[in-house]
């Protein structure tokens, strides 16, 4: 196999993102077929996605097609594990936006259904790991230019936005801390040597949009994560940013700290005027990870085509899941969670 035939299930906003990268910026993918239950949405792969390529509402179709070897879910979280299950199934290779599901038995029935077909790729995106910057940062602790590392600071912040758009998700998403820091948990296990969580305890506040109450939900979390071996992280996520969006890591260890995002620059500029000395910002999450995004499917599809083994294992999804899971459970119940 030299070409991928892909199929894009999913076309908001990170969807058309995607589609459009598989369609002009990935050399060994074919994008064949678009899926979406939004009329505007199929005209839009119509338009954008070129003229031979196959539109349809319906996901069991796009999993019937023949010639198409994997799809790419950018769907609502609570459709995931059924949607994986089902592509798995049908003898399809998966990518997967984040996370992987919204209940401890769901991720482990993917990972159950995945280890019966090893034939088959499936992977959860998380982004992260493939940007450049967060990739020499865990290269410099394999290296053990700053020693051990025992403390993780991440923060993953959005830019407000007055209209709250996003409120409506929150019923499906699971919640801020599963929508937003699953990112960030994902990368303290990373970057931590992989350690099993003890216990964690979490907060929150409606600063802008106290109509997430109706959902347990609120638009800036803080959480508190004990691993074994004395290991920590402290995980911070906003809706509310004024200044764009600002996903910022700090890594502790025995002999040096490593910084990633600080700041939040959008280039290396700096301005000098008469209202002071600033830089401008990243203005949203796909900014600040384009090329990360990019990066991400390319090796996907070249671990397909080669038969290379993932970067990321679905058992590193589960786990995030379970920490974002126990999360949640701390905030909700606001009392320290302890996990088996």
């Amino acid at each position: 196999m030299s070409t991928l035939n892909l199929a894009i299930v999913g076309l908001g906003r990170l969807g058309k993102r995607h589609a459009l990268n598989l369609h002009q910026q990935v050399p060994q993918a074919r994008l064949i077929a678009a899926c979406s239950p939004v009329a505007e949405e199929l005209d839009w792969a119509r338009a954008n996605l070129g003229a031979d390529i196959m539109c349809t509402d319906d996901y069991a179709a796009i999993l019937r097609h023949p010639e198409v070897n994997a799809v790419v879910l950018v769907t609502p979280t609570s459709l995931h594990a059924e949607q994986i299950i089902a592509a798995i199934d049908a003898g399809k290779h998966v990518f997967c936006e984040k996370p992987l599901a919204l209940n401890l038995q769901d991720c482990l029935k993917v990972e159950q259904t995945a280890a019966a077909h090893p034939e088959l790729k499936v992977m959860i995106g998380f982004v992260r790991r493939f940007d450049p910057s967060y990739y020499e940062a865990w290269q410099a602790i394999q290296d053990q230019t700053i020693g051990e590392p025992f403390f993780v600071r991440s923060q993953t912040c959005d830019q407000l936005d007055p209209s709250g758009g996003f409120v409506r998700f929150s019923p499906t998403s699971g919640g801020i801390f599963m929508d937003c820091s699953i990112h960030d948990i994902d990368l303290a296990r990373w970057l931590l040597g992989n350690p099993k969580p003890v216990r964690v305890y979490a907060s929150g506040v409606n600063s802008h949009h106290p109509e997430l109450a109706q959902f347990a939900d609120v638009d800036n979390g803080i959480a508190v994560v004990e691993f074994e071996n004395g290991k920590m992280a402290q995980f911070y996520t906003s809706r509310t940013f004024a200044h764009g969006h600002d996903t910022h890591t700090e890594i502790i260890a025995t002999r040096g700290n490593l910084h990633i995002g600080l700041g939040a620059h959008s280039s290396r500029v700096q301005y000098a005027t008469a209202n002071g000395i600033g830089h401008h910002t990243t203005p949203d999450f796909y900014e600040r990870f384009k090329e990360a995004f990019l990066l991400e499917l390319n090796d996907f599809v070249d671990c397909v085509i080669h038969d290379r083994p993932l970067r990321l294992q679905l058992s590193d999804a589960t786990q995030a899941a379970r920490i974002g899971l126990g999360i949640t459970a701390a905030f909700r119940t606001r009392q320290l969670y302890e996990f088996d």
